[in-house]
């Protein structure tokens, strides 16, 4: 019986600006066979995340995917075949399984896979209780550390992670202002989420309705963004503000460095703290984060939202809506549904 194709999207190059089909190339071949201790997946889903764009630039805090490597990406995948005693056909896991229909599960390597949780639905999985869910909880809860009443900025506020710091946010009491691009988005926030403000950096001045919405200061900015937004939110720290560092999707794209924030003496003056994290740093306690969001998002507190885009040829394209601002929360490609 011949093996199934398998399609795979290489990394062509380095991207130059922001990323384009180009920039891939669409090979195909043969499903690849389990060796002992392996497992064969077929990928289902994957995640599209802008973090994505540094890992096909260069070292990051994972290597750079090298020219003609299968584009790195999360991914969730049913189990074909096995010949590792913990991995049966059937079992729905998770994993850097990359942009391809099938891929080989080793544990213990980068492509080690987990299992998803049962009963959850996949499209969840990989959004409110994935890594995206994981990275607001850590990142908001450990590094920002709000507390009851004080005034929580995000930016990004209507993208996968940026919406999950918000809600989780406003569950911990506090008053929360997000930022996000367009008025439809705006309303999403203060609407459907219940935020207490909305700032449109597309329509407007955002410095000054900074200042209208955050009159005695901003407590804690989760930036997803930074670029110009981060500098005006120095300029309105409060009192031992903190400033958590969670993405720049704003300098992704750009040929040279990003120049460093003008007002960073702020942080001098007002006692503040900025700090950088990564969620890959918070994985053993992945289970702490999870129980918490999975019973926000049974009592209705925390809600989520994803956009899939249909078909393992579209994954390029779907990765250029998320640098676009297309993207309605969480961007994930389907590739296929699981067996019955």
């Amino acid at each position: 019986m011949s093996r199934p194709v398998n399609r795979q999207w290489l990394l062509a190059r380095r991207p130059e600006g922001l990323v384009s089909s180009s920039d891939f190339r669409l090979v195909e071949s043969p499903a690849p066979e389990p060796a002992d201790g392996e497992a064969l997946v077929r990928n289902l889903y994957l995640s599209v995340d802008p973090t994505q764009r540094g890992w096909m630039a260069g070292d990051t805090y994972l290597p750079a995917v090298k020219i003609g490597e299968v584009m790195r990406s999360f991914a969730v995948g049913e189990v074909t075949a096995s010949r590792h005693p913990a991995f049966k056909p059937g079992q729905l896991v998770q994993g850097l399984f990359g942009w391809q229909d099938w891929a080989v599960a080793r544990p213990g390597t980068s492509s080690s896979p987990t299992p998803v949780p049962s009963g959850v639905p996949v499209e969840t999985a990989m959004s409110a209780l994935g890594l995206t869910g994981i990275t607001a909880y850590f990142g908001l809860l450990d590094v920002g550390r709000p507390k009851p009443g004080e005034t929580v900025v995000v930016s990004g506020a209507a993208g996968a992670t940026g919406s999950a710091a918000a809600q989780i946010a406003k569950i911990s009491g506090c008053r929360v202002i997000g930022i996000a691009g367009g008025p439809e988005k705006c309303a999403y926030l203060t609407g459907e989420l219940g935020l207490d403000g909305a700032v449109d950096y597309r329509g407007g001045n955002v410095g000054k309705a900074l200042r209208e919405l955050c009159p005695s200061g901003i407590d804690v900015f989760f930036d997803n963004v930074g670029g110009p937004v981060l500098d005006l939110v120095l300029g309105q720290l409060a009192l031992r503000g903190r400033i958590v560092l969670c993405g720049g999707i704003a300098h992704y794209n750009d040929a040279l460095p990003a120049r460093g924030p003008a007002n960073y003496l702020a942080l001098v003056m007002k006692r503040g703290r900025m700090e950088g994290f990564i969620v890959l740093d918070y994985l053993p306690r992945a289970g702490e984060a999870v129980t918490a969001l999975s019973g926000w998002l049974r009592d209705g507190r925390l809600k989520d939202r994803v956009d899939v885009v249909h078909g393992l040829e579209n994954a390029p394209a779907a990765l250029l809506r998320v640098f676009e601002g297309k993207n309605q929360g969480k961007q994930l490609v389907r590739l296929a549904a699981p067996s019955p």
